[in-house]
């Protein structure tokens, strides 16, 4: 008799669950909805791709995650050779940025970047020395 009151629930507690219930339920899902879109990160090819768009914006952010793609390597380091020669400041020094990260592998960028350092930015002109040493680096 004592614990009757465990068994037997007023409107308002009930009412009280249900509500917890839901926005347990609705933060649940926004987090899966959330964890599901951030899971799919773009492919090599399709960052290849960004670097051709309008938006400089794009391009900038194409080139920073090639920087981590250094198992295509064969592929990315002669388009970033390539974007170096673009007008956009930023682009330039982000892909000299990415060259270096990559090592022996962007050995053969070593004469885009030599170019680079005449550059008229001083940190595309650093960006170009910092990335010929980590290049030469990682050759001896």
């Amino acid at each position: 008799m004592a614990l009757n009151f465990l068994f037997t629930t007023d409107s308002y507690s009930s009412l009280r669950g249900a509500s917890v219930r839901m926005r347990v339920s609705v933060l649940i899902l926004m987090g899966l909805l959330a964890v599901a879109g951030c899971s799919k990160s773009p492919s090599t090819d399709e960052l290849i791709e960004d670097l051709s768009s309008a938006d400089t914006g794009d391009r900038i952010n194409a080139v920073r995650l090639l920087q981590h793609r250094q198992d295509d390597a064969a592929k990315v380091v002669p388009v970033l050779i390539e974007v170096l020669k673009e007008e956009p400041i930023n682009i330039r020094l982000s892909a000299a940025i990415a060259l270096g990260y990559y090592g022996a592998d962007a050995e053969e960028a070593i004469p885009a970047l030599e170019k680079l350092k005449d550059d008229t930015d001083a940190r595309v002109r650093e960006a170009a020395r910092i990335a010929i040493s980590r290049i030469q680096g990682g050759n001896q």
